[in-house]
Order: C-alpha cells, then sequence, then structure tokens
C-alpha cells in the first residue's frame, strides 16, 4: 500500500468534460448530476480517506433504466466510470480519477417487494443494510449480513466488496445472502443473474459478480435472502489477561464444533476507546475481550453458554458477564459496532482486512503488535474473531508524511503475514487500491492473467474501476 499511484488522466478526456456533462443532462433530472466542484468533493474519496481524486462528474440515477442510459452514453464516449454505494469502503475502492464519471445508487433506496414464505427481499441497491432488516423486523425476520457501517452502507456496495459483520460466523458474507442480481453492464446492456430461488441453472455468475468491486457492470437490484428472527439471543463478555489467552481461547471454541451467532475481539487499547465511547460496562483491567453472543430457546442458550465459559476458564478467563436486558445488550454491541469512529476520535488510522485461520491467531495477534512497536506506531486490534477475519486499526498522524509511510509499510506487512500463515489479503472490504500492488504475493502471475481475463470479457476496455484490484503494471493479459 505504500506505492499506491493513479494512472495519469486522459487530457483529452477531460478536454471533453463540458461536452460530456451536456450530454448526461439529457439522460437525468437536474438534482441527479453533480458538476460543481464544491458538490464533487463529497464523492473524491471513501473511507480510505488519505487518498483523494476529483471526478470528472457525478450522476445519481433513479432507476435501472436510468443506469442503463447512462452507461451506453459513457461507453460510447469512451468515458470510465466508477460505481458508488455510500463511500464507507476502507480500501478506496470507490475512490474515483479525474477521467471518470461517479455512477452513485443513492437515490434508488427503494425496497421493491418482501416474499416471506419464501423469505426472500427484493431491493433497489441504494437501500442501506439496516434498512432491510428495519424494514422486515416487524414480522420478525432480518438480513444476516452486518457490517459495522451497516447503518450508513449500501447493499451496492456490501455485493461489491462481499461484505461481512459480527453475525457472518453463522450465517455467512454477503455472497451466501444474495439469490440474484439486475446488473447493467459496461455498454448499458441489463442482464439478470440468479433469481428468488436457492440455485441457478449454469455457471455461478452470481459468484463472480458478488466481490468484483465494481469492475463488472452496476447493480440496481438485488433478490436478498431474509431470516426468521431467533427466539431469543444473549451476548456475553469475556476479559482475558492477554491477546494470546483470548485467541487461544477462539481457536478452542471453534475447534469443539460450536458456532455461535457472533465472536469477536478487542484488544486492550480497543477496549479502552470503545468503553470511552459507549460506556458498555467492557472490562477496562482486561487485556483482551471476546464478545461472544449465541441465539436460540433458552435451553439452547444455557447449554452452549454454559460449554464456552467452561473452554474459556480452561484458558484463564479473568472476567465473564453476561448481558441481562435488551438494553445491556445494545450497549455491548453499540461499543463494537463503533469501533472504528470511535478510534477515529483520537488518531487518524488505516483499517486492515487480512483473514487467516483461526488457530494461527495467537502468533498473529503477537507479530502485529511487534510489527507495529518496531515502528512506534500503536494499534488497536478489533476483529471477527470467529472466523479469523483480523481489523487491526494502526494509528498515526496523517499531518505527518513519514508517519503516514510507516503507518502503510506496516500494513503490508501484517497482510504479506496473512498469506504466509494460510489466509488471504482481503475478508470483507476488498482489494480496491489499498491492496492493488500485494495481489502478485498472493496470487501468481497465472493466476492474476486468468482473473483479468474474466474482468476483460465483461469489459473489454477497461471502462469499470480501471485502477482498482490489479497491479498497474501486470495487464498485458487485459
Amino acid at each position: 500500500m505504500s506505492a499506491i499511484r493513479f494512472p495519469t488522466p486522459d487530457a483529452t478526456i477531460i478536454d471533453r468534460r463540458e461536452a460530456i456533462i451536456a450530454g448526461l443532462a439529457q439522460l437525468v433530472p437536474f438534482d441527479c448530476l453533480v458538476t460543481s466542484e464544491n458538490e464533487r468533493r463529497a464523492y473524491e474519496t471513501d473511507a480510505l480517506t488519505a487518498y483523494r481524486r476529483m471526478p470528472l462528474a457525478v450522476v445519481l440515477p433513479r432507476t435501472t433504466e436510468e443506469v442503463s442510459a447512462v452507461m451506453a452514453y459513457l461507453h460510447n464516449a469512451g468515458v470510465k466510470v466508477v460505481a458508488r454505494g455510500a463511500g464507507t469502503g476502507l480500501a478506496g475502492g470507490a475512490i474515483p480519477q479525474e477521467d471518470a464519471v461517479v455512477v452513485g445508487v443513492g437515490k434508488m433506496n427503494k425496497i421493491l417487494s418482501v416474499d416471506y414464505p419464501n423469505r426472500t427481499i427484493k431491493v433497489q441497491t441504494g437501500v442501506t443494510n439496516l434498512g432491510i432488516s428495519d424494514a422486515v423486523m416487524g414480522d420478525r425476520f432480518f438480513y444476516a449480513p452486518d457490517p459495522s457501517s451497516q447503518l450508513a452502507c449500501t447493499i451496492a456496495g456490501n455485493i461489491g466488496m462481499n461484505s461481512g459483520g459480527a453475525h457472518c460466523l453463522k450465517y455467512g458474507v454477503t455472497t451466501n445472502n444474495v439469490l440474484g442480481v439486475k446488473m447493467v453492464l459496461v455498454d448499458g446492456t441489463v442482464v439478470e443473474i440468479g433469481g428468488a430461488h436457492l440455485d441457478a441453472p449454469g455457471l455461478d455468475l452470481l459468484g463472480v459478480v458478488v466481490g468484483s468491486e465494481g469492475q463488472l457492470g452496476i447493480v440496481t437490484e438485488a433478490t436478498l435472502r431474509i431470516l426468521r428472527s431467533p427466539e431469543g439471543a444473549r451476548p456475553v463478555l469475556f476479559g482475558f489477561e492477554s491477546s494470546e489467552a483470548a485467541g487461544e481461547c477462539v481457536a478452542a471454541i471453534i475447534g469443539a464444533g460450536l458456532v455461535p451467532v457472533a465472536m469477536e475481539f478487542m484488544d486492550k487499547l480497543a477496549i479502552e476507546i470503545c468503553e470511552g465511547f459507549a460506556h458498555a460496562g467492557y472490562p477496562l483491567d482486561a487485556g483482551a475481550l471476546l464478545i461472544i453472543e449465541v441465539e436460540g430457546s433458552p435451553a439452547e442458550i444455557e447449554a452452549d453458554l454454559a460449554r464456552i465459559v467452561a473452554i474459556a476458564k480452561a484458558h484463564g478467563v479473568m472476567t465473564i458477564k453476561e448481558s441481562k436486558s435488551a438494553m445491556e445488550t445494545a450497549a455491548i454491541w453499540k461499543g463494537r459496532k463503533s469501533a472504528f469512529g470511535a478510534t477515529g476520535r483520537i488518531a487518524d488510522y488505516i483499517c486492515m482486512d487480512g483473514t487467516i485461520p483461526t488457530g494461527q491467531l495467537p502468533l498473529v495477534l503477537r507479530r502485529i503488535e511487534e510489527i507495529c512497536a518496531e515502528r512506534g506506531l500503536r494499534v488497536a486490534n478489533v476483529f471477527h474473531a470467529g472466523d479469523g477475519n483480523l481489523h487491526p486499526l494502526i494509528l498515526y498522524n496523517c499531518n505527518d508524511p513519514v508517519e503516514q509511510e510507516k503507518a502503510e509499510r506496516a500494513g503490508d506487512e501484517i497482510l504479506k503475514l496473512c498469506v504466509e500463515v494460510g489466509g488471504c489479503l482481503t475478508g470483507e472490504h476488498g482489494v480496491g487500491i489499498e491492496k492493488r500492488e500485494l495481489m502478485p504475493y498472493q496470487f501468481s502471475k497465472f493466476d492474476l492473467d486468468q482473473q483479468m481475463r474474466v474482468r476483460a470479457v465483461f469489459d473489454e476496455a477497461w471502462l469499470l474501476n480501471p485502477a482498482k484490484v490489479f497491479p498497474l503494471g501486470s495487464r498485458e493479459a487485459a
């Protein structure tokens, strides 16, 4: 990540800006087109705020038909397109280029239909993640993937990055909960993949689309799986003396065949940061904390917790605190869900997203601390422990270029470490620009060439989010 570069803007495209904007103005209403410098500035970055690029223009269509018309026009004009949801991504996936038009789905925010007997919901992809659960919770249903940004992030972004969340240990990530999509291709063609059924015939194109980071088309509608709310659920706080002890406990719980609905980890610095914000009753004397939630009938909850408590005691747990009310449960999860924002109150940070085998947690946590300490940096670890999806927050001063470079190099080392122990570069944030130049560390040239050939089938001219995912100097196969 320390050598992030953007392609040089095409001066010809920039010179044609006024003509391109005039053409777009014929396709969408006035309030769906953003052209002034001040208004475009809101779209120059995503949550990887250290990097910014001003887009040529921003279009906010309201329907699939408008997206199709815009894409056909831009394709004929040879203009690059960057798709955008809510801009909450942490890997730079929605950062535009100066010669690109941003096409956002923010105005496409309707719930289209709900089918409770078949447990599906159809939405426009500008709907927020939490908006789906809010729409069906009155009938005791919910949508399982729940990233920390669920209040703001859109389904479009979730599909683009294959987002996860705290409760995905049991229910899976986005790809496990998407049944079908309507997608506009680079030339404006509208296609439908999958549908309101458990499986579709033919090649698994849906599996290619989910996690494709806006490189294959713009998803405008999605059919999602909704689930019946459990009879009950209860989170428990477990405080440990060290991160290693908590990591060993996680590995032991998974190894015992237990699958809690969620198992979240915080180290000492993360505990202090989140408790200072949420006042959730986190144990400040602990070196590490696990939030483990189980669900089911009262009898099932008691049985599962008894086994988990026994394993925790065998690993030297210091504190056990069960939630006794809905208010306590909300406070516990508020602290965890607010971790990134709470950290942002005290320092700038880079959030990594490597994934590792759970058995490697003790080793990797120790090495993360060493990697950051060697550079004089602090790190707060808060992550999805059950599936080994790490989120170390490397704290630094973004106004100090030297310190920023140290933070980025530490991030690179952490991600390489994840690959070395049998994991991968990203669990749910995507590659974007952040991990783009690290892709050869995980994939061989043959692997990358094959991936780029698949991408080129959808977008031969590389107009869709072209500066992302694949190393800039390794695109011969495209």
